[in-house]
């Protein structure tokens, strides 16, 4: 019983490793090519999570089964990804901190209704994110 609680105890006191995306992030900028979007209706809109609910010109989820996973990597690991090629063609600028690259996912009221984003990456001690999307990076911030 004493290690049962001691292991909850270091649960509980342990802090989370992923960087946090539950927040409002503003789109910045961009860079690479933006294909077929319109940058000037995308720039200076947001992205907003909260718990189960996201909205934003990226995507939505209205409380609607979303789930949120991530892989994290070391800057150097991340960049060597031929996945994230974009990022270093394009001389992303990344500090030394953990990346950390989330799949946020909502099922929807029903099946049309499911939607995915990823990939949005954050970075460790940051407040900096990027969704990658056709040929561009989009950048937000909070």
């Amino acid at each position: 019983m004493v290690i049962l609680a001691s292991v909850l105890a270091l649960a509980v006191s342990s802090p989370a490793k992923a960087q946090f995306v539950d927040t409002k992030w503003q789109v910045t900028g961009f860079v690479g090519e933006a294909w077929f979007a319109d940058t000037g209706k995308i720039i200076g809109q947001t992205q907003e999570f909260f718990k189960g609910w996201a909205q934003g010109i990226f995507y939505n989820c209205d409380y609607a089964g979303q789930s949120m996973t991530y892989t994290a990597y070391s800057p150097a690991d991340f960049l060597a990804n031929p996945e994230f090629d974009l990022f270093k063609r394009a001389k992303v600028s990344l500090g030394d901190g953990t990346v950390f690259v989330h799949r946020i996912s909502c099922n929807g009221k029903y099946a049309a209704g499911r939607r995915v984003l990823y990939p949005f990456v954050t970075q460790q001690g940051t407040n900096k994110a990027y969704y990658l999307f056709e040929g561009a990076i989009y950048l937000l911030a909070y």
